[in-house]
């Protein structure tokens, strides 16, 4: 595949570069990038640094800069909830809360040389059934996405190593642990350096060295990620969530979500679309 697209009923997968990529906007679709080289990319607040072979995930509206060769050879699969929904094969992939939406987690793997041919042989099979258009290959596209996501979540299950008890008392593990719990009403920084009993300039340094990102950041992030989830999977109107989300009114809760995701509540809803899953929750 060159500079081409392969698309199919909310599925595609193109061969792009580093400076067409960055030339896009954010979209309304899940993102796998499969590409090798080194550089810097930024997700939403954070930056993160890469090189090998890498396997890199995104959710609908975040937003994505490369900083690296602009001629790096990148392989884009777009995948849209009502072509695959990652929260109704949770059992079989795993990768919700793994892959996507979990701010706490490098959002890329580094695979090994094999690993990498082997998402590139799962890429190419799965375009090839883009290139019909019966239902058997459509069932047979959708195998292959969830090959390509059970064989991701594997390898980050297998590259994760499980904290020792003195790492689960590191206060950015402790931080983690709090802004989970209080993240609906406590929103200052300031509130969650005096529960964890250091200074907010320490603080602020150990989340920007483990998050690459600050307090203030991270706060929000988790804020939005909800946002998120509550339009997506449940049918609960635009006020109800920002209610849910101890917003004063929904009109700040809309210019909010829209000053961290480039769309508002409302398009993001009609673009996303509401999840199957929401049937089986209501």
């Amino acid at each position: 595949m060159d500079e081409s697209q392969t698309f199919y009923k909310n599925c595609s997968i193109r061969e792009s570069t580093v400076a067409t990529l960055n030339k896009g906007t954010a979209n309304p679709f899940y993102n796998i990038f499969l590409f090798q080289g080194s550089g810097e990319v930024r997700i939403d607040f954070a930056d993160y640094r890469f090189d090998g072979n890498i396997a890199l995930f995104s959710t609908p509206y975040q937003h994505i800069h490369f900083r690296a060769e602009p001629q790096l050879s990148v392989c884009a699969l777009q995948f849209h909830g009502d072509f695959y929904c990652i929260e109704y094969h949770k059992k079989e992939v795993a990768c919700n809360g793994l892959l996507f939406n979990n701010i706490y987690l490098q959002p890329f793997i580094q695979v090994s040389s094999g690993q990498f041919q082997e998402l590139q042989e799962l890429f190419s099979k799965l375009a090839s059934e883009l290139n019909f258009t019966d239902t058997y290959s459509e069932a047979v596209a959708r195998a292959y996405l969830q090959l390509v996501l059970a064989l991701s979540s594997k390898i980050k299950i297998g590259s994760m190593v499980s904290g020792d008890e003195e790492q689960t008392r590191h206060p950015v593990m402790q931080f983690k642990a709090l802004l989970e719990q209080y993240f609906y009403t406590k929103r200052q920084p300031s509130f969650y350096a005096e529960q964890l009993g250091i200074s907010a300039n320490a603080f602020s340094k150990k989340c920007k060295e483990h998050y690459q990102r600050s307090p203030s950041e991270l706060i929000h992030e988790r804020v939005i990620l909800e946002a998120k989830k509550l339009i997506h999977l449940t049918y609960r109107s635009i006020k109800q969530i920002a209610a849910e989300l101890n917003f004063d009114d929904e009109n700040y809760f809309s210019r909010y979500f829209k000053k961290h995701t480039g769309v508002t509540p409302t398009t993001f809803r009609e673009n996303v679309g509401i999840s199957i899953a929401a049937d089986l929750s209501s």
